[in-house]
């Protein structure tokens, strides 16, 4: 109990012997969590948007007609397609629309174009919901060339590599922002350490020589670097909850996301920043007490 008081003292007595790199180190890691929690709020959102859009990516299977073929795909024909899309690990689900559900599908949405009609001109299909959207390329190929009684198998290719590309953007600047903010705040906190090492370093020097231990002497800066990244992430996820119940309430009418679309609850981002600022500090700590604790 006595040797923990004697750390934290010490700890704070060397923070407020360093006040002007205390108060950077506070600001870096402040700024850096806040922006790593906007980072992370927007990503997951875009990232759940990119996840909503990919349900979209279907793969349709249509049958032949006597208007498109000359003839109709046999019962036959499409037993073989089913059995095609059964044995294929990379469907989620498919479901087989008739001629007739297409039509009233087709009546549903676009009620002008199909009320004069003499007879129903739209092909049997198999809609098939692909495991990944990536997978969506592979199913069709499947079917290339077309087995008999299938005129055309598509999945909106051009949609389809968009959202991917999008996601893999998405993913990339999220990773990048992240690790930039992350390698400066452990820097700036690392020089934090580094100042309250050269300034004690004769203090240092006695507690080794009357045999004070590696982990005794640390202790006090680790806690420095530590007490400095959990503070700037405290102060970070206050803003970011004035932010939250400021902004957000008339960012998100404007946006009209889906239900099923949404970031990381608050809680979530509120841990994760903390967690990542302990890190934070204690890598910064670690990355100079390695280097100038050796005496």
């Amino acid at each position: 109990m006595l040797r923990t008081r004697l750390f934290f003292s010490e700890a704070f007595r060397s923070l407020g012997a360093n006040f002007s790199t205390t108060a950077a180190a506070f600001m870096t890691v402040l700024i850096g969590m806040f922006l790593l929690g906007l980072f992370i709020a927007l990503g997951t959102w875009v990232l759940s948007w990119t996840n909503h859009v990919k349900k979209d990516v279907i793969v349709n299977v249509y049958f032949c007609t006597d208007i498109t073929c000359g003839k109709e795909a046999t019962t036959q024909e499409i037993a073989a397609v089913r059995a095609k899309l059964a044995s294929n690990p990379d469907i989620k689900s498919y479901r087989f629309v008739s001629k007739d559900d297409a039509l009233v599908e087709m009546t549903k949405k676009f009620p002008d174009l199909t009320g004069d009609l003499a007879r129903n001109p739209l092909p049997a299909s198999y809609r098939v919901i692909p495991k990944r959207a990536e997978n969506a390329e592979t199913i069709a190929g499947v079917f290339e060339p077309a087995p008999p009684g299938v005129e055309q198998v598509k999945y909106g290719e051009k949609k389809a590599k968009r959202v991917l590309q999008v996601a893999k953007i998405v993913g990339g600047i999220f990773l990048v922002g992240s690790l930039i903010l992350l390698i400066a705040s452990t820097i700036l906190i690392a020089n934090t350490i580094r100042l309250s090492i050269f300034s004690r370093r004769r203090e240092i020097e006695v507690m080794k020589l009357v045999g004070a231990t590696n982990w005794f002497v640390r202790a006090p800066f680790m806690l420095e670097g530590l007490l400095c990244g959990l503070a700037g992430a405290v102060v970070a996820v206050f803003l970011l909850l004035l932010a939250k119940e400021v902004a957000l309430p008339r960012i998100l009418p404007r946006l009209n996301s889906p239900d099923d679309v949404s970031a990381w609850p608050f809680s979530v981002v509120a841990l994760v920043l903390i967690g990542v600022s302990l890190l934070v500090g204690a890598a910064g700590s670690g990355i100079t007490l390695r280097r100038f604790l050796r005496i």
